[in-house]
């Protein structure tokens, strides 16, 4: 099917005789004599007066020019038949907690120690690109919450916003309802039934406007799923953090976590190691897709180079007419002024 990506573009065909009309004429400055009789001076100096063509029919190959080059302008373009786009209808948003606590290296990836964030990196990553025809969108959260990648289907771009994404960048405290509530802002006009968010944090609940618990209430009321994944190893019996009273998993809130995801259908887990995440990972990807609107899409092909090289064509061979025809060389523009 051909189509005019920008038909608005002819409004500027009047454009020449506009500024023709409007600028004052050109005046080059060198005097001119007027005669009426040319034609017998050029015919008793033996020569051929140059048959004079219409003002009309001299106009009208730039006239031609002029068209071509608002028609490739209006981008002339072929559209293919409409192709279906693979979508399964799920809408996933990721919630990350960014906040200082996730520093803490007390996670093991390929026999190294980790910090918490660089794990949820590794392994989420993998997540991310695997939703294939899933919008994937990303959330970062500490005191507050951030989207740092809207839904969409370009899973590799998510995945390069999350690799990037450092500790502290939304400060150093855990808005966990901030992040619930930029969810719900980001998925109440989405289909239903296709509204899952995936909250991952290390610690409770100490900074935002919003209650977690307030903000989950709201989330159910708008359809939202919320599965919520508390990350952070346990401190092993008799070693040296727990003999000065260290537990770095003391901080994460499980019983508000479990709350929010029951209060929403969604579910509760825990990751202690790569191992569990990476479970974790499995059992979301048995998440059950929601058929949305076909979404289409057409192949078009540009056409505008056709007309411009019309255009150009005609415009070398207007140069080379004026630079090789002998008839022109006699017109009185060419003739020097001892003619």
């Amino acid at each position: 099917m051909f189509e005019l990506a920008w038909p608005w573009v002819f409004l500027l065909l009047p454009l020449p005789w506009l500024l023709r009309w409007l600028l004052p004429a050109a005046d080059s400055g060198d005097a001119a004599l007027k005669v009426s009789f040319l034609g017998e001076l050029e015919t008793l100096a033996g020569r051929r007066a140059a048959i004079a063509l219409p003002a009309w029919r001299q106009q009208l190959p730039y006239l031609v020019i002029w068209l071509l080059l608002v028609f490739a302008a209006a981008r002339p373009q072929w559209l293919g038949e409409p192709l279906p786009l693979p979508t399964s209808g799920r809408d996933l948003l990721l919630a990350v907690d960014v906040s200082g606590s996730m520093d803490f290296p007390d996670m093991k990836w390929e026999g190294d120690d980790v910090s918490r964030l660089e794990l949820v990196k590794h392994l989420l990553g993998d997540f991310i690109i695997e939703r294939q025809g899933d919008r994937v969108g990303l959330i970062l959260f500490g005191s507050k919450a951030y989207l740092q990648a809207p839904l969409t289907f370009d899973r590799q771009t998510v995945r390069t916003w999350l690799d990037e994404a450092v500790i502290g960048i939304a400060g150093s405290n855990t808005a966990l309802g901030d992040a619930i509530g930029l969810a719900i802002k980001r998925l109440r006009d989405r289909p239903a039934q296709s509204r899952v968010l995936v909250l991952i944090t290390d610690g409770a609940n100490n900074g935002g406007e919003i209650e977690p618990l307030l903000a989950a209430r709201l989330a159910a009321v708008e359809g939202i799923k919320i599965h919520t994944i508390g990350i952070g190893a346990d401190v092993e019996p008799g070693g040296v953090l727990q003999r000065f009273g260290f537990n770095s998993g003391a901080e994460l809130d499980e019983p508000t976590l479990r709350a929010i995801s029951e209060q929403t259908g969604g579910e509760y887990f825990r990751a202690r190691s790569s191992s569990e995440l990476a479970s974790i990972g499995d059992t979301l990807d048995e998440l059950e897709p929601v058929a949305q609107q076909p979404a289409q899409a057409r192949v078009s092909d540009a056409l505008y180079v056709w007309p411009l090289s019309a255009a150009l064509l005609i415009s070398l061979i207007l140069v080379a007419n004026s630079l090789w025809h002998p008839s022109l060389q006699r017109l009185p523009w060419r003739r020097s002024g001892h003619d």
